[in-house]
C-alpha cells in the first residue's frame, strides 16, 4: 500500500455510492426498511426517513476503515447516514471524536456538519435487517458492495477495524474473495484481537477485532468508552509502517 491515494478513487466511491443506494437486490429487506420508513417511531413520526440501502460514509484517502454490522432501524435506515441517529453512533462518534478523527462528537442526521478524517465507516450488510440479524445469503448479496469499497480505499487505508463478530468474519470473506491470504482456519473474532494480512501484491493491513457499540455491549459495560479508545489507539499505532 501506498499512502498516496488514487486520484480518481473519490469519483469511485460516489459511482458506488449511488449503486448502494438503488440497490434492491434482497425483497427481505427492502420489504422490512421500507416498512419501518413507513411506520416509523413515534419520536421521529414528522421526519421523512431515508428508507433505502446505506451506503459507506468517509474520505477516499481514510487509512482506517470501521467496518460495522448493518444500518439501525431508525439510525442510518432513518438518516441516510452509517451509525448516524442512534445510541451506538453516539458512542462510536464520541471516541473518533477523542481520536481527533472526527470533527464532532454526535452525528445527528446527514446535514449536521459533521466530517471524517482518515476514516471511512462502512458495513457488510447496507440495508437495516429484521431484528438486526441479516442472514447469510443476504451477506453474501451485498458482499461485493464491501468489496469494491476496499479495493477503492486499499492504496491508503492500513488498519481496518471490526465491530462484532458477523463484521469480521464477513471482513475476512471478502478479503479473502480479492485474493488476501487469510490464515486457515479463520482467525477467531474477540475484542483486541490483531491480525496481519497480505494483498496479492504483498501490502499489509492489519485488522482489529472490538465489541461491537450496540446498547447490548454498552449499557452492561461490556464495551466502554476506555475499551473502545484503547482499540482506537491501536489502530493509529498500526498506521506507519
Amino acid at each position: 500500500m501506498t499512502s498516496e491515494p488514487d486520484p480518481g478513487a473519490p469519483a469511485a466511491l460516489a459511482r458506488l455510492d449511488r449503486a448502494v443506494a438503488e440497490c434492491r437486490a434482497c425483497p427481505r429487506l427492502v420489504a422490512w426498511r421500507e416498512q419501518i420508513a413507513a411506520q416509523k417511531r413515534a419520536a421521529f413520526r414528522d421526519e421523512v426517513y431515508w428508507g433505502r440501502p446505506v451506503p459507506g460514509f468517509g474520505p477516499a484517502d481514510a487509512w482506517l476503515a470501521v467496518v460495522g454490522l448493518a444500518p439501525a432501524a431508525h439510525g442510518g435506515n432513518r438518516t441516510g447516514r452509517m451509525f448516524t441517529g442512534d445510541r451506538s453512533g453516539d458512542v462510536l462518534f464520541a471516541a473518533l471524536f477523542r481520536a481527533g478523527l472526527a470533527s464532532q462528537p454526535h452525528s445527528v442526521s446527514i446535514g449536521d456538519g459533521l466530517t471524517l478524517t482518515g476514516v471511512r465507516i462502512t458495513a457488510p450488510v447496507h440495508c437495516a435487517p429484521p431484528d438486526n440479524k441479516p442472514t447469510p445469503q443476504e451477506r453474501d448479496t451485498c458482499a461485493p458492495f464491501l468489496a469494491a469499497e476496499l479495493r477503492i480505499l486499499a492504496r491508503t487505508v492500513r488498519v481496518a477495524l471490526v465491530l462484532g463478530a458477523f463484521g469480521w468474519q464477513s471482513l475476512l470473506a471478502a478479503l479473502g474473495s480479492m485474493g488476501w491470504r487469510v490464515p486457515r482456519p479463520r482467525p477467531k473474532f474477540g475484542h483486541g484481537a490483531e491480525v496481519e494480512l497480505t494483498s496479492p501484491d504483498g501490502a499489509p493491513l492489519t485488522v482489529l477485532g472490538c465489541y461491537h457499540v450496540s446498547q447490548q455491549n454498552t449499557f452492561t459495560g461490556r464495551l466502554t468508552p476506555a475499551m473502545l479508545d484503547a482499540v482506537l489507539a491501536r489502530a493509529a499505532a498500526l498506521r506507519s509502517p
